[in-house]
C-alpha cells in the first residue's frame, strides 16, 4: 500500500508521515529530505520540484514489490504531481491511499517562525503554495494537527487505512 501523506508546509503532516511510517513498520520517503540530500543549493523552481518528485516516485517504484507499506511525504500541491503517482500505482496494481493533513494557520505561522530540520520554508512560502494548491478531490482522510494530537491523528488514520498494528 502507497500511504500520500499530503498538506501545507507546516501543517505538521512531516510530524505525523514519520511517525506513522514508524508505527506501520513502512518505508518513509520525503520529499524535504530529497531534496536536501539531491541539492546543496536549493531553489524551490519548479524544474527543482520534478526532480525531487521523480526521485520519490523511482523509490516508490523500486520499492513497491518488497510488499510493505509506504509512506510518502511532500505537500503534493499540484493535481498533476498526484496523477503521477496515481499511475504508476495502477500500474504496478498497488493500492494508494491519501491523508491530508491540516493545521489553523496561525499554528501554522508559529511552527513555520522555529527552524526545522529538513525544511527551509517559512509562513511565506506556505502562502505562495496555499495560492496555487489544487484540492484532492476524491476521497481522502483529513487530518487537524495540533500540537498535543499526534496520538489521535495515529489512531484515525490506523482505522481509515484499516491496517492492525
Amino acid at each position: 500500500m502507497v500511504i500520500i501523506v499530503f498538506g501545507l508546509p507546516g501543517s505538521g503532516k512531516s510530524y505525523f508521515a514519520s511517525r506513522l511510517a514508524e508505527k506501520l513498520d513502512a518505508l518513509y520517503v520525503s520529499t524535504d529530505e530529497l531534496r536536501m540530500k539531491m541539492f546543496s543549493e536549493r531553489t524551490y523552481s519548479d524544474d527543482e520540484k520534478q526532480l525531487v518528485y521523480n526521485a520519490m516516485l523511482a523509490i516508490m517504484v523500486d520499492h513497491i514489490p518488497e510488499q510493505i507499506p509506504i509512506v510518502l511525504d511532500g505537500t503534493f500541491y499540484k493535481a498533476s504531481l498526484r496523477d503521477k503517482f496515481e499511475q504508476k500505482v495502477e500500474e504496478l496494481k498497488e493500492e494508494i491511499r491519501y491523508i491530508e493533513v491540516t493545521a489553523p494557520e496561525d499554528s501554522i505561522e508559529e511552527r513555520l517562525d522555529k527552524p526545522r530540520k529538513n525544511s527551509e520554508a517559512n509562513f511565506d512560502v506556505y502562502l505562495k503554495i496555499r495560492q496555487v494548491t489544487e484540492p484532492l478531490l476524491k476521497e481522502h482522510l483529513v487530518l487537524v494537527s495540533s500540537n498535543d494530537n499526534i496520538d489521535a491523528m495515529l489512531r484515525e488514520a490506523i482505522h481509515y487505512l484499516d491496517l492492525r498494528k
